[in-house]
């Protein structure tokens, strides 16, 4: 009997040390407006000043399909130079309740947060009915220093076309 209450009360404390954050947190709301700036106004804009505020200057982006880029730089270039300048437009959508954050703290004290969730990619090409090109898992560290949320690393995963 003690072993199974030991067990229950080790499973809930660890369910509580790694849980994710309610949607209605103030964290959460934070890294979803900046998923959103990230994202609606960067990549669906090719807004590049996005990238420049949002991502840290040690940023590695990991993708399944494409490769690593080890720097702020290049993968800005990659989206001014690649994204920006295709023959068709790109939408990416953020699945609808897919969205989690978890806290990362040192001691008790917020330090980052890493943000999962789902998305599609959209094309919209001259004369066409804009189409799902693509859907993919991500996973996002962003770290807060000097009051400000920046994404660190990104990976983005399980790409699978719609054709």
């Amino acid at each position: 009997m003690k072993l199974i209450l030991f067990s229950l009360l080790f499973c809930f404390t660890l369910n509580g040390l790694y849980s994710q954050v309610a949607a209605s947190s103030d964290l959460f709301r934070i890294l979803k407006v900046q998923d959103s700036l990230l994202f609606e106004v960067g990549f669906n804009t090719c807004d590049i000043t996005q990238f420049e505020n949002l991502i840290s200057d040690d940023f590695e982006f990991y993708h399944d399909k494409s490769g690593i880029i080890a720097s702020k730089a290049d993968f800005i270039t990659g989206i001014r130079d690649g994204l920006c300048k295709m023959d068709y437009r790109a939408r990416r959508e953020l699945v609808v309740n897919s969205l989690e954050v978890y806290p990362l703290e040192n001691n008790g004290v917020l330090y980052g947060a890493i943000q999962t969730g789902n998305h599609r990619f959209y094309a919209l090409e001259n004369d066409k009915p804009e189409y799902l090109t693509s859907v993919a898992r991500f996973t996002h560290v962003w770290l807060l220093g000097n009051g400000e949320w920046k994404l660190s690393r990104g990976l983005s995963y399980d790409h699978k076309s719609s054709k």
